[in-house]
């Protein structure tokens, strides 16, 4: 089932509940779905890889307006972003956990013989194509410096 059929299920299954808060982040979902499509001036459906991408974009504007919200003391703008961010999270695959991305970092590292930071942006390249979907580049980017340093 497509990205877009799901959401669609959703937003039923959010406007039977009355929840709008989860109604309002599958609109979103799908009007930048809708966005991508015709953006490219295609009718076809978009990858897997593009709604995933789509899809943590959107996770990812949310999470950083509500630390901005709160870094200003207005708690009350911070928690309707996560309460979105955790609707906009089920569609996207099981993230991995940090010690599971410094796995893969480190093996990275090692068949690529990586010694230091000259080398960051190949191992973020391999580490980024291996994790698409879960685990987003902040946190690997964050294990590769530390490892690489």
């Amino acid at each position: 089932m497509s990205l877009q059929s799901k959401v669609m299920e959703q937003m039923k299954t959010a406007m039977k509940a009355k929840d709008s808060v989860a109604l309002q982040s599958l609109r979103a979902i799908k009007s930048a779905l809708l966005l991508a499509q015709t953006e490219s001036g295609s009718k076809e459906e978009l990858s897997e890889a593009e709604e995933i991408k789509l899809v943590q974009k959107l996770v990812k504007q949310r999470k950083d307006s509500a630390a901005i919200f709160t870094e200003q003391g207005r708690a009350d703008l911070a928690e309707p972003e996560l309460a979105e961010v955790a609707v906009i999270e089920q569609f996207l695959p099981e993230q991995l956990s940090e010690e599971e991305v410094e796995k893969v970092v480190v093996q990275t590292i090692e068949t690529t013989g990586a010694s230091g930071m000259k080398d960051m942006g190949k191992v973020m390249g391999i580490v980024s194509k291996k994790l698409s979907g879960q685990a987003d580049g902040k946190t690997i980017s964050t294990i590769v410096k530390k490892l690489l340093s």
